[in-house]
């Protein structure tokens, strides 16, 4: 295997959430099955609307006793900094947002780092201070290989309040618990995938073989998502 390379993403931030309430706060939230962070250091995970619309997707990492949210920077992450602030209630939980960070995506070869990518093994790793022993290549190079992985990048590809988190199997392959319990959004998510519901797939395609008035999300150069229907 060739060494990998690394890009540093465009537009993060972290939202940190420390108290003694921090896991089951988020466990009733988010898709995924926040208890696997006792086994794996990063999480990929969503957070839904309450009938089952996409609306955030984030990695979770914990540690010093923090769990840290790595989202969308600027106002999506002002979003859902105010959402996840909605649900506090009671529980012990603070929050902080840490617009403008640093986050790295390592890929394309091997690399000794912690972070793992849940989402595919053509992502690689994530790494949040810069890399010094590999290479860095420019974004574009990453985008390329992500789309052609058909691999989304958030509200790039699935748009806010409207998009099914059925239209990409990375997310529900990899960001999704079927076994964790109630989650908001989650018996939508459950019916769709246990009845095979789900009518359309983001897709990699050639942009210029793309059919007139395609539903185009990213792109990168050549290539870009399309929705198609499933035939």
């Amino acid at each position: 295997m060739t060494q990998a390379v690394y890009t540093k993403l465009p537009d993060r931030a972290f939202i940190c959430i420390t108290g003694d309430d921090k896991r089951s706060f988020l466990q009733g939230l988010i898709t995924q099955d926040i208890d696997l962070l006792d086994t794996q250091p990063l999480l990929y995970s969503c957070l839904l609307t309450p009938n089952g619309k996409f609306l955030f997707d984030f990695f979770i990492h914990e540690n010093d006793e923090k769990i840290m949210i790595d989202c969308e920077g600027g106002k999506r992450a002002s979003a859902l900094f105010k959402r996840l602030s909605m649900f506090k209630l009671r529980s012990k939980v603070t929050l902080e947002l840490q617009d403008n960070v640093d986050a790295f995506q390592i890929f394309n070869g091997a690399w000794d780092g912690n972070y793992k990518d849940p989402r595919h093994d053509a992502c690689g790793y994530r790494a949040y201070s810069k890399p010094h022993d590999i290479n860095e290549v420019n974004f574009g190079i990453w985008d390329t290989h992500r789309i052609k992985h058909e691999i989304p990048d958030g509200s790039r590809d699935l748009i806010p309040e409207k998009s099914f988190i059925h239209e990409s199997d990375i997310i529900i392959e990899s960001a999704v618990s079927y076994t964790k319990g109630c989650y908001m959004g989650q018996e939508l998510v459950s019916r769709m995938h246990h009845r095979g519901l789900a009518k359309k797939k983001l897709r990699c395609i050639d942009i210029k073989n793309a059919p007139e008035g395609a539903n185009l999300r990213s792109t990168c150069g050549d290539v870009g998502l399309i929705l198609l229907k499933l035939t």
